[in-house]
């Protein structure tokens, strides 16, 4: 009875581990869709756009999420006059987790 306790421990803590994973590589898509939809929004192409698209992405990691993610794209719209509401940047990331959903979901499967 014991050896079944520990196998379905063990199966959860698996099933756990992958699901935080796929959470990690959706959210990090999800903010490369974002910075290149920025970057775009900007005038930024080349390797400018690059280094925007991972500062991007970083600020998520190291700043703290979603809330950073927003004050940084409302800042750098504002300094270059691009007019995005904090609402329409949070709509946008709405729409591009359902992407990185869809684009992670459908690498998992190959």
């Amino acid at each position: 009875m014991s050896d079944s306790f520990d196998e379905r421990r063990k199966n959860f803590e698996e099933k756990w581990a992958h699901d935080e994973e796929l959470h990690f590589k959706v959210l990090a898509r999800r903010d490369r869709l974002l910075g290149e939809w920025a970057a775009h929004e900007l005038g930024l192409s080349g390797a400018e756009r690059d280094v925007y698209v991972k500062s991007v992405v970083q600020t998520e990691l190291t700043k703290g999420g979603e809330h950073a993610i927003v004050s940084k794209l409302h800042a750098d719209f504002g300094a270059k006059k691009v007019h995005h509401s904090e609402h329409a940047i949070h709509r946008k990331m709405g729409e591009l987790l359902k992407l990185a959903e869809e684009q992670i979901m459908n690498e998992v499967k190959k």
